[in-house]
């Protein structure tokens, strides 16, 4: 049955998309208030960024551990309207002439607290309302609706930042995690009590639980090492981007957002055609040979020099190939850890898996903007390039490269641990 026909999912699903498109938005307006509005130095640029990010190194495994024991739909409901609040505060601060960076990197610190909450249960929720041969549609359609919002929401950023300030583009976001938090409420499909177990199992067993599950599995193993390697390394390139653009390439908030939409048309294309590129050559060729070119795409970022139009095209060029690659291979890397992972284990294998994946997030976001200080901006685009392209030797040397079609799911016992 097509996911067409699933009220639960179409209700889930519109509530994302328009979520998805004002946190485009954010993704500029956000760094653009630390750099127009407040002067942030590159070193600022890395703090701010680091901040949104150390909550998922901090937080990630006791959230997995907890959403694994509580139902998943309440804490998103809170988190998406806690974010909405958050973001609401830092354009009334900045109308008063009260919003310093301080409060910046603190909201951002905020934000990331409720992020890891909402993204551990997001994942880990949506085999509750579809079922698990529809877990690659499910999959590709969220991804449908994000590439879509990536490829208005930077052009519609830079619009609203141009109109009504950077910090006001701000709003857009905070307004939209209303709709988000109304198509969770909306879902009529019960979500089922997690089983417990007969003792009250301690918290740092089941974080052990949960990291040897990830890491034990040879597939897993593969995705989670490169996901940590490729955010590490996107980071020291992203922190600094926006400023490099702006002071060193004269780029103005619009074209940025162009350049940022450009990614998001690839990762459109991407996510339409990345069902029909797996049916076609098999799970794991399609994530390798997809891998491999959205990691070799980003070294483009450094080497776009000479004229105007050139340089536009280059970066262009260079995050819409990187936008196809990546979607292409996470759509299939989101589903085979769905298909892998006992439902009662979702919840701590996500929150392991992001542990990584997204924990070496604020050390790449931290060494972006200190190897900015000392050695210069391009040198550091090209050390963020460079192990971008070395993340995807995790997976071409893998098992994943020969697998033909998504694995078994596996039986689990009462912790939800695999069992054979």
């Amino acid at each position: 049955m097509s996911l067409w026909r699933n009220p639960d999912f179409v209700k889930f699903w519109g509530g994302d998309t328009v979520s998805q498109f004002g946190s485009q938005v954010t993704v500029l307006a956000l760094p653009l208030t630390a750099v127009l509005t407040l002067a942030a130095t590159p070193f600022e640029m890395g703090v701010l960024s680091a901040a949104s990010y150390l909550p998922f190194l901090v937080l990630t495994l006791f959230a997995g551990v907890w959403l694994d024991r509580v139902r998943r739909r309440p804490v998103m409901v809170v988190s998406a309207l806690g974010r909405g609040v958050v973001l609401g505060s830092v354009p009334v601060l900045a109308a008063g002439g009260l919003l310093g960076f301080g409060y910046l990197a603190m909201a951002s610190l905020v934000l990331g607290v409720l992020t890891v909450l909402f993204e551990v249960a997001y994942q880990s929720y949506l085999p509750t309302v579809v079922r698990s041969e529809d877990l690659v549609e499910g999959n590709s359609k969220l991804q449908v609706s994000a590439s879509a919002a990536q490829v208005g929401g930077p052009a519609l950023g830079g619009w609203l930042v141009h109109v009504f300030s950077a910090p006001g583009a701000l709003l857009v976001d905070a307004v939209s995690f209303l709709f988000s938090a109304g198509g969770l409420l909306a879902v009529r499909t019960k979500e089922p009590k997690p089983e417990r177990s007969g003792e009250r199992r301690p918290v740092l067993r089941d974080i052990g639980t949960g990291l040897r599950f990830t890491f034990t599995n040879r597939w897993l193993r593969a995705c989670v090492l490169e996901a940590g390697t490729y955010n590490m390394f996107w980071l020291v390139l992203e922190s600094i981007f926006v400023l490099y653009a702006v002071r060193r390439l004269g780029m103005s908030a619009g074209e940025i957002g162009l350049v940022l939409g450009a990614g998001a048309v690839g990762a459109l294309i991407g996510s339409l055609v990345a069902k029909r590129i797996s049916t076609r050559l098999g799970t794991g060729p399609t994530i390798s040979l997809a891998m491999v070119t959205g990691c070799a795409a980003p070294v483009l970022v450094p080497l776009a020099t000479g004229p105007q139009p050139v340089i536009f095209v280059l970066l262009a060029l260079s995050f819409f190939i990187g936008g196809a690659g990546t979607t292409v291979a996470n759509i299939q890397v989101v589903s085979l850890r769905q298909t892998l992972t006992p439902s009662a284990m979702l919840g701590r294998m996500n929150a392991s898996y992001r542990f990584v994946a997204w924990g070496t997030v604020p050390l790449g976001s931290l060494l972006g903007g200190a190897l900015g200080e000392l050695i210069g901006l391009r040198p550091t685009l090209f050390v963020g390039a460079a192990g971008i392209f070395a993340a995807a030797l995790w997976i071409v040397c893998s098992p994943i490269r020969s697998l033909r079609e998504m694995p078994a799911a596996p039986a689990s016992d009462a912790e939800g641990v695999a069992v054979s």
